[in-house]
């Protein structure tokens, strides 16, 4: 894997140490050198060790977790709360010996990875023998390991400051992506990797929705952005940048960012195919990944290799895009260069580190070889070997599998305890399965949530201009008179609470009818009302009300409902103080469906007994104002209403 990509046929790699002392002819070396280990490799092939430029190794333990979910929907709403949930040091610890042996039965010799508590990843990777550089995650949020992004700060310093000196870990920082960070916490991550001298990781340009948000928000597209933040200052891998355009994959090759192509996951979350070839035609260093096991599933770079070198080649409409030579090289050599490695491993040399697999030739799905052909040797690698065929793994001078046996973990024993993690794991999502509440909360970590106790009534109004009665009326204080277009999506649910879920879009409408703003905002109710009073006026609880941070679509998809419903409404409120007191009055005409009455609603935040029986007496004197006597009175939601319009 050399400049000339040279082929040693009958050829043997002399090694002492961490080192390779000598490669070429088997009968040169075999009179040069005598050892105390010799390995007979007749019918197999020996090259670097690979390269997993992009992974989040502890994610084993939620392999299969859950499939066949757009991103936003398995990261925010599966994924993240199981993390909070369960990720501790423990986890991250077995999560990474399961990856490790998966890495090195399927010749992975070093990787980069993204997670929390690196530090216990980092003395599992000491105790396995694997080489890899460590990436602790800051996001802007609460993370598993830190309440604050000043706390993931302080922890990788620490992490950095303890493993920096260690001859096969590279410690270094890792904001997770530009929407799960401020330009605050960019500059200080890469102000962190500025001071020691350490790469930096980072997702980009993932998927279509994040480069439209950020253009949205910054009024340009993700790379530039970043440029101008000055990420690009450090030596950076770049996850992804599937949805790149000619000028930012300029804006990488300026800064000598390296890429990590994740082709399995790209495809199995449909993000998009990464404009390989392109970036290659322009200089741009790009590696492969895996992605976290939870979103790929597995760790098998023989998988990515051949996915890489074949989806490469369709929208070009090209066959000769990315061949299998650049295909195994950006699974070696670019992988060791992306992980600052570069003139010490990812390829076979004197004098670099024995980082070496070795490949069996001979199974039935190899064969045959076509010895004419100088680059067969990278076609049968590419397209037709399996990670299974990988023999013996070997990272700085060491055997870390011989013979297909792992020399340095427990599999049996990885093996019991993981099943352990995912009993667990499976009893707590089965339990928010059937908790509406808790499922609503799962997904609303970024939010203030808070929970409401209101007095209310509605009732029918047959005369519109008596709400200018109430208006005018001497006890009567207008506050403020707002004009909102309504559509409420309401996801119901089939437990014991009989609980629904209300996603509201509020349109304000200004005098000429135009849209001035808008918000979002998710409730949650349960079908029955605490108590009434005087008959008519009702006391019910919504047991949370919160911003809705996700679009529509991501909690139809994440939700699953019983039933859904919509609604759509013209609604004028006006908050009054009615004796001191503050209420909010609504007069609602139902759009769709479409009813020709208008109804009044009168309403006010309670939070004790003796607070709701006055407020309650209040409200049934603006109704006395109103001229509405109880036959006028609604005691059910609008929702409900439908069955009967």
């Amino acid at each position: 894997m050399n400049d000339a990509m040279e082929v040693i046929q009958n050829g043997a790699v002399a090694i002492k140490d961490e080192t390779i002392v000598a490669i070429g002819p088997r009968d040169i070396l075999e009179a040069r050198y005598t050892a105390d280990t010799v390995v007979d490799c007749q019918d197999q092939y020996i090259l670097p060790g690979l390269v997993n430029a992009h992974t989040h190794v502890p994610m084993t333990l939620l392999r299969g977790l859950a499939d066949d979910l757009r991103l936003d929907v398995w990261l925010m709403g599966y994924i993240m709360p199981v993390e909070r949930e369960f990720v501790s040091p423990e986890f991250c610890r077995l999560g990474t010996q399961l990856a490790c042996a998966e890495m090195i039965r399927s010749g992975v010799t070093s990787f980069a990875d993204m997670y929390y508590f690196e530090a216990d990843i980092a003395k599992v990777v000491d105790e396995v023998g694997m080489r890899a550089m460590l990436c602790e995650s800051v996001l802007k949020f609460p993370s598993p390991d830190a309440p604050t992004y000043e706390d993931s700060l302080a922890y990788t310093r620490q992490f950095i400051e303890d493993w920096r000196a260690h001859p096969r870990i590279t410690p270094t920082v890792a904001p997770h992506a530009p929407y799960s960070n401020t330009r605050e916490t960019l500059e200080k991550c890469t102000a962190l990797a500025q001071e020691f001298d350490m790469p930096l990781m980072i997702h980009l340009s993932e998927t279509k929705r994040e480069v439209d948000d950020n253009v949205a928000e910054y009024g340009m597209r993700v790379m530039p952005w970043v440029e101008e933040v000055g990420v690009f200052s450090v030596p950076t891998i770049a996850a992804h940048c599937v949805h790149v355009e000619d000028q930012e994959i300029h804006i990488l090759h300026k800064n000598n960012v390296s890429v990590a192509h994740c082709p399995s996951a790209n495809l199995k979350l449909a993000s998009g195919i990464a404009p390989v070839s392109h970036m290659l035609d322009i200089g741009v260093n790009v590696a492969i990944g895996t992605d976290g096991p939870a979103s790929n599933n597995d760790l098998d770079m023989f998988e990515e290799m051949r996915l890489a070198a074949l989806l490469a080649k369709v929208a070009p409409h090209n066959p000769t895009a990315v061949p299998a030579q650049q295909a195994l090289a950006m699974a070696t050599r670019n992988g060791a260069k992306a992980l600052g490695l570069e003139g010490k491993a990812g390829i076979l040399a004197e004098g670099l580190l024995a980082d070496i697999i070795v490949v069996d030739a001979n199974n039935t799905h190899n064969m045959p070889h076509f010895e004419h052909n100088p680059t067969a040797v990278y076609s049968q690698l590419v397209y037709a070997c399996k990670s299974t065929d990988v023999r013996h793994t070997i990272c700085h001078g060491q055997f870390l599998m011989r013979d297909r046996q792992l020399t340095t973990l427990d599999e049996a024993q990885i093996a019991q305890q993981a099943a352990a993690y995912a009993s667990e794991v499976g009893t707590f999502l089965s339990q928010r399965e059937e908790n509406t509440l808790s499922k609503l909360i799962a997904v609303g970590i970024d939010v203030e949530r808070a929970e409401s106790f209101e007095v209310q009534t509605k009732a029918v109004l047959n005369d519109p201009s008596k709400i200018e009665d109430l208006l005018s009326h001497e006890d009567v204080e207008v506050i403020r008179a707002v004009h909102y277009r309504q559509y409420d999506t309401y996801f119901l649910f089939n437990d014991q609470d009989n609980s629904r879920v209300r996603y509201r879009e509020d349109d304000g409408i200004d005098a000429d009818g135009n849209v001035t703003s808008v918000r979002m905002r998710l409730t949650y109710t349960s079908g029955e009302k605490e108590r009434s009073f005087h008959d008519s006026i009702l006391l019910s609880h919504s047991r949370f009300i919160a911003p809705a941070s996700h679009p529509l679509r991501f909690y139809e998809e994440f939700f699953k409902a019983t039933d859904e419903r919509h609604l759509q409404k013209e609604r004028r409120r006006w908050h009054i103080h009615y004796q001191g007191t503050l209420y909010y009055v609504n007069l609602d005409r139902l759009i769709d469906p479409e009813v020709d009455q208008l109804f009044v609603e009168i309403k006010a935040r309670t939070w004790s007994q003796t607070d709701a029986e006055h407020k309650a007496d209040d409200i049934r004197q603006m109704m006395h104002i109103l001229g509405v006597d109880t036959n006028h009175v609604v005691s059910e939601d609008y929702l409900d209403m439908q069955e009967t319009l």
